[in-house]
């Protein structure tokens, strides 16, 4: 049996040519006071529909911390190194699943000691596990942290599971069971042709649909034309879009994608962005370039505070230049300012940061709320090695003031 824990440092080899992940996802908020009248015993039960499915992917992840990232042909120690579960499916529900959700997971492992160790991790904190696929054959999904100490990135070498999931995995009356009394669906858009199908009955349902958009995969764009909402990177609005800058590309994503509701872009330590689209069309016939509108929310910002911050327009109509038009509101959000003592990983924040905004939306919690919240809850992960270690419970007390 896989004991996911701590072990001893290894020797590590540098390889050329790895991926380097976009640096982290953290996210939003609004003035929050964290004053000290709150308590643990004042917070609000979890919400009565709180179900959420989540397709999408998990893995084993081998987190190695060093003092610096190896030159080519180096041989380097780490300094610890921690194998625990990951992938970003199984940390957003993992997330979820602590601060109060009733967590669902589809997706597959093998029937290997990696698979089992994630199942068992995912089964302790929570998450129904019934839907996962095992193979009889094959390896479990793995992924190759190195985590340097020096800049506070981290790489990442991923491994895919093998045979991979396809649709004809997931019976009929599975996915049916797995989408009774869901409250929303979220996919990362790694098991893209499960997760068609699945989002397919979903909408029918009239079940609202979360996507991670973080970078373009196959299946993608057919995945977004089913989604309410949108998290996505710094980088995807604009490389989806092919705009010129992150607001206008937000614009052209409400406008290509008539059933979105909100799109958030998170921007690292420089916070994030989110554009929603109003309910009905504002009633003023002038409109604001969105260019500008940000500027503008850029000088109300509150940058004397750590604590995460959100200002906001009102709703109006917004006009992107050579783009187009949509009624809604923009909201700029800072992140937690985590001094660098403190700051140990930033694996997982992202995930972390969609896990928060998935409670967000079935709490109804109103968007100037859930962005800090969902902030808080990333820059409480970025305090710990590794994707799950630093995720909080509902009864943090860093959570309280959002949770009350």
């Amino acid at each position: 049996m896989l004991c996911f824990t701590n072990l001893s440092p290894l020797r590590l080899f540098s390889v050329s040519g790895i991926f380097l992940p976009s640096p982290r996802r953290q996210l939003t908020s609004f003035r929050t006071r964290m004053s000290s009248s709150f308590s643990i015993d004042s917070v609000s039960p979890p919400p009565d529909n709180g179900i959420v499915l989540g397709c999408g992917g998990i893995a084993v992840d081998f987190l190695a911390t060093v003092d610096s990232y190896p030159q080519p042909d180096d041989k380097i120690r780490s300094t610890s190194l921690k194998v625990q579960g990951g992938g970003n499916a199984g940390n957003a529900l993992t997330c979820a699943s602590r601060l109060g959700l009733n967590a669902r997971l589809i997706s597959k492992v093998a029937n290997d000691s990696q698979g089992k160790g994630i199942l068992e991790e995912l089964q302790s904190d929570g998450v129904d596990t019934s839907f996962l696929v095992v193979s009889k054959e094959g390896n479990t999904p793995f992924t190759y942290i190195i985590v340097d100490k020096q800049t506070k990135t981290r790489t990442c070498i991923h491994t895919p599971g093998d045979p991979p999931m396809v649709p004809t995995d997931l019976p009929q009356s599975s996915m049916l069971s797995a989408l009774d009394r869901a409250s929303i669906v979220y996919f990362d858009v790694r098991l893209h042709e499960t997760a068609l199908v699945i989002a397919k009955e979903a909408s029918r349902k009239k079940i609202p649909i979360l996507v991670d958009a973080e970078k373009k995969r196959d299946g993608l764009d057919d995945l977004l034309q089913f989604a309410d909402y949108v998290v996505c990177t710094a980088k995807f609005p604009q490389a989806w879009t092919e705009m010129s800058s992150n607001p206008g590309a937000l614009v052209s994503m409400l406008l290509r994608l008539p059933k979105l509701k909100f799109v958030i872009v998170t921007l690292g330590e420089e916070g994030c962005l989110m554009l929603q689209r109003a309910s009905k069309e504002a009633s003023e016939s002038k409109e604001t370039d969105i260019e500008s509108l940000l500027e503008t929310l850029k000088h109300r910002t509150d940058l004397t505070t750590t604590f995460p911050t959100c200002v906001a327009s009102e709703t109006t109509k917004l006009n992107a230049s050579g783009i187009g038009t949509v009624s809604g509101r923009l909201f700029l959000g800072t992140a937690e300012k985590i001094p660098p003592e403190e700051l140990v990983d930033t694996t997982g924040a992202g995930d972390a940061f969609i896990g928060a905004v998935l409670y967000a939306i079935c709490a109804g919690m109103s968007p100037e709320k859930m962005l800090p919240f969902a902030a808080q809850v990333a820059a409480c992960n970025c305090r710990a090695l590794g994707a799950r270690t630093g995720l909080p419970h509902r009864t943090d007390t860093r959570l309280v003031p959002f949770l009350v």
